[in-house]
Parts: C-alpha cells; structure tokens; sequence
C-alpha cells in the first residue's frame, strides 16, 4: 500500500452562521458544502460564498451534472440548483449513520459512518446494489478517474483512502496532519481534493498525491 502525508494547498473559512461543514461537492466551477441547514456555494478562487439554498443538509453532498443530491437524516434529496427545490428524496441505506455521498456512472455511493461501509444505491430507489466494508470510520466518498476514495476520521486521526471498487482493499493512504479531521470529500477533476473540516467550520484543499 502506497503512503503519503496531506498537503494542504488552501483553507477555506470559517464562514459566517456556519458552525460545521458536512458534505462537500464540486459543480465544475463551485464548491458546494452542507452547513446542516444550509447548502452553500463557495467560489474556490475568490474563496467568497457566492449564495446558499435554504434545505436541510446534515451529511454528504454529491452532483450528477445536473442535480445536487443531498443527505438529510435518513433520507437523501435530489435537488434543483437552480430554484433550490426539493425534487425527490429516497432512504439513505443507513438509516441516518449515512456520511459521504458521491455520483458515478449513474449511481449513487454512500459512506455509513460508525458501520464502515460504503453502499452503492439506485438514485430512483434507494436500492443498495452492493456494499464495500472498511476497517475505519467512513466519512466522504468521491471517485478519481476509476478509483473510489474515501475519507476516515477516528479520535483525532483522519486519511485519505484509495480503495479497490470490487473489493473495498485499500490501495493507498494519504495522512491528515494530526487534528484535521475530513468530514466530506470531492475530487475536483484536476489536482485536488476538497475536504469539509467538520466542526472546524472549513473547507480544506488538498492536492492530489502524484
């Protein structure tokens, strides 16, 4: 297994009236991030909140091109970015232990938290298609050109993972600095990850180990 340390390229926040970040997501140009009652679009140059959706936002956050797709307890929202409406909602697979979420190919991959799990589920059902296990605490799930990542944070240690899709065996570990904790994860299509910090109240950018 591959082993490197984080590098923090940019901190983000905190944000005023936003006590914790939660799910983060990347639209192509904004960084999205759940701030528990709140979706909030960050401008990742300017480092400005460019405007916030009014809807409950407790956990991961993902976009499919079109529609942001957000957990609210035991359940996750497929919402219009444009109006902010609420579309549809299906169950989350853990029943509000959910954590990370991201889109891939059609559907969609969810982090249980304290269960350490990763559910691949049917958008328009809630269906689990199947689960990957892990050995630690699963926060934020994003995929990198093929390769499921996800992030772990237990007691005060948190990493970045690269995990096997079929299997769930990790391939490789990026180490948080100790005390930086990653509650949600996106990859930005380039060279960086953006990380929710928690209850630091901030959006971190990690680059891509090479």
């Amino acid at each position: 297994m591959k082993h490197s340390t984080a590098q923090i390229i940019r901190e983000y926040g905190p944000f005023p009236g936003v006590d914790s970040v939660h799910g983060v997501t990347h639209d192509g140009q904004r960084v999205w991030f759940a701030s528990g009652d709140k979706l909030n679009a960050l401008d990742p140059a300017s480092g400005k909140t460019l405007r916030s959706i009014d809807v409950a936002a407790h956990a991961g956050t993902a976009f499919d091109g079109q529609h942001l797709f957000q957990i609210a307890e035991d359940r996750i929202q497929k919402i219009d970015p444009q109006t902010g409406r609420v579309l549809s909602t299906i169950p989350a697979p853990g029943g509000g232990g959910d954590s990370g979420l991201a889109w891939a190919e059609g559907t969609l991959w969810v982090g249980e938290y304290r269960e350490r799990k990763i559910h691949q589920v049917d958008p328009q059902t809630g269906a689990v298609l199947r689960t990957l296990e892990s050995n630690r605490f699963v926060t934020g799930v994003t995929w990198v050109e093929g390769d499921l990542w996800h992030g772990t944070w237990e007691s005060d240690e948190s990493e970045l993972r690269r995990v096997d899709p079929a299997t769930g065996e990790v391939l490789e570990s990026v180490q948080m600095p100790a005390g930086i904790g990653v509650s949600g994860l996106e990859f930005d299509g380039h060279d960086r990850f953006f990380c929710g910090g928690g209850n630091s109240g901030k959006v971190r950018a990690v680059r891509r180990p090479e």
